[in-house]
């Protein structure tokens, strides 16, 4: 993603016909005065788990579309979500880098409990950047990607899997979605014309927004991970999701800050991003909301080691993994309590 690339979310907002509940223009109670908040018993989220699954995509290459390594993480997030039970589609789709060439995209959709009525989207994009347009150096080469955007496949993999060896599992359904293509944009100093309305990047989530896997395919609402593993992550309010999905982005907020992780889910808000969560608002109409390590100041908007080579194992903090891990895993046992 680039970090030029924000929009003012109003533009969207205002093609918007629904709301997924909540009043966005009521101000967050200070954590003083909020209730206790009664959480439905979870299975322990494995920190260590989800960082050997980082490690394991890290291990593959750099996986950039129309690479080995590429398609050998592919084909392993499709073997893991299936050894957890899911049903699992795959959606090919043709896309082109910011160079004009033709990318072998691959979509993934891992379906629990498809039959469900009630359903919660997770997300996240699984590809690797080409290019370290951040870096100092060797700016042509590609990126390790253990953050962006190896921290949000493994948080899902370890949620799929975590729930399928629970003994009190939920009863709703649950589709996770690993996007392809996310990073394939330009660098800043790309003076060619772009590949497509997002200048190459969200490609993948794009295409699924317009072809959703199945027919009259709908979910209560979203949850896009990007950049959720890095030491020191800081998550706020990004604006488009508190405008589609007040209700949720205030629910996961204050589930992070009764479990003991409010130094990572801060109670601020931040403008507008582009990210995979526009094209599936814009073009499938499902409330989906961003986590996202964004900061509040300075020129640098996300992670320090944002389309670096630096971004490797080492940028990879154990206890991110698990606040947000832990954070949705309760949040999805919560709703699943409120069908009882």
């Amino acid at each position: 993603m680039n970090a030029r690339i924000k929009i003012c979310a109003a533009l969207f907002f205002s093609t918007l016909l629904w709301n997924c509940g909540g009043n966005s223009s009521k101000s967050t109670q200070t954590e003083e005065k909020k209730p206790t908040i009664v959480h439905v018993p979870t299975p322990d989220f494995d920190s260590q788990g989800a960082y050997d699954k980082v490690q394991k995509q890290v291990d593959f290459g750099y996986r950039v579309p129309n690479t080995p390594a590429h398609k050998a993480c592919g084909d392993w997030i499709v073997e893991q979500m299936k050894a957890n039970g899911l049903e699992v589609i795959e959606q090919p789709f043709d896309a082109f880098s910011f160079r004009g060439e033709k990318l072998n995209g691959r979509n993934i959709i891992a379906s629990y409990n498809p039959e469900a009525k009630k359903r919660v989207l997770l997300a996240a994009h699984w590809d690797t950047r080409a290019v370290a347009d951040q870096d100092d150096e060797q700016k042509d080469k590609p990126i390790p990607g253990a953050n962006d955007a190896g921290s949000g496949v493994a948080i899902l993999i370890q949620l799929a899997q975590t729930i399928n060896q629970a003994a009190e599992k939920p009863s709703l359904g649950i589709d996770y979605i690993f996007f392809d293509v996310e990073d394939g944009g330009a660098p800043d100093s790309y003076t060619g014309n772009p590949m497509n309305e997002y200048s190459g990047y969200l490609m993948g989530s794009d295409y699924w927004s317009q072809n959703l896997h199945k027919a009259n395919y709908s979910v209560y609402y979203g949850i896009l991970l990007d950049m959720v593993g890095a030491s020191g992550a800081t998550f706020r309010k990004e604006d488009t999701s508190m405008k589609v999905a007040p209700s949720v982005v205030n629910k996961v907020w204050e589930t992070a800050s009764s479990k003991g992780f409010g130094t990572y889910f801060l109670d601020q808000s931040v403008g507008g991003l582009l990210d995979d969560h526009i094209p599936v608002i814009k073009n499938a109409k499902i409330p989906m909301i961003d986590i996202i390590d964004l900061k509040n100041s300075g020129s640098q908007m996300f992670f320090d080691h944002w389309h670096t080579h630096e971004d490797n194992m080492e940028a990879i903090d154990k206890n991110t993994l698990e606040a947000v891990g832990e954070t949705l895993l309760q949040v999805l046992y919560d709703e699943n309590g409120l069908m009882q």
